[in-house]
């Protein structure tokens, strides 16, 4: 390792804390839930860091457990058969707090997209990371995902295009 910045919790939290939320948000779609993935990752790497080798390796360890950790609370039980009353009015409470701007519809557009596409898009997208990256963080083939960014291009143009009003 070079003595570029020694890996800790503290250093990855610094470097990877946006990443990290930014992922969490995209998945959960809600604050409060984004919240939670976001600190129960960051719990699981202090207990990891030592097994961490380099920047890459962290990053790519902290993307992997985010997505792990949110698929994790859509598997919980009360996550699945649980509807909240205030449910409807928290969501518009929050969409009204972190409101897309009017000139990123596509965001908003992908945040409507199912888990599975909305996953490789953010990755790709937005951290920036190669279709073998993906496939290696999510366990999939590379034609998967591959598939998936297809599919997730074609469900884009349908919702964009509903937001403008095209046919």
């Amino acid at each position: 390792m070079t003595k570029e910045e020694q890996i800790t919790a503290e250093n990855a939290i610094d470097r990877y804390a946006d990443m990290v939320y930014r992922l969490a948000l995209s998945q959960m779609k809600n604050k409060a839930d984004a919240d939670d993935i976001f600190q129960e990752v960051f719990v699981r790497l202090v207990s990891h860091i030592q097994d961490l080798e380099s920047w890459e390796h962290v990053k790519a360890w902290l993307i992997r457990v985010t997505i792990n950790c949110a698929r994790k609370h859509f598997d919980q039980y009360w996550n699945k058969n649980v509807d909240y009353i205030e449910d409807t009015e928290r969501l518009e409470d929050e969409a009204a707090e972190f409101e897309v701007p009017e000139e990123h519809p596509v965001r908003a557009a992908v945040s409507r997209l199912p888990a599975k596409y909305r996953t490789v898009v953010h990755l790709y997208y937005f951290e920036e990371l190669s279709v073998t990256e993906i496939a290696q963080l999510t366990g999939q083939k590379e034609s998967t995902v591959k598939s998936q960014m297809h599919r997730a291009r074609e469900m884009l143009k349908g919702l964009l295009s509903e937001e403008t009003g095209d046919s």
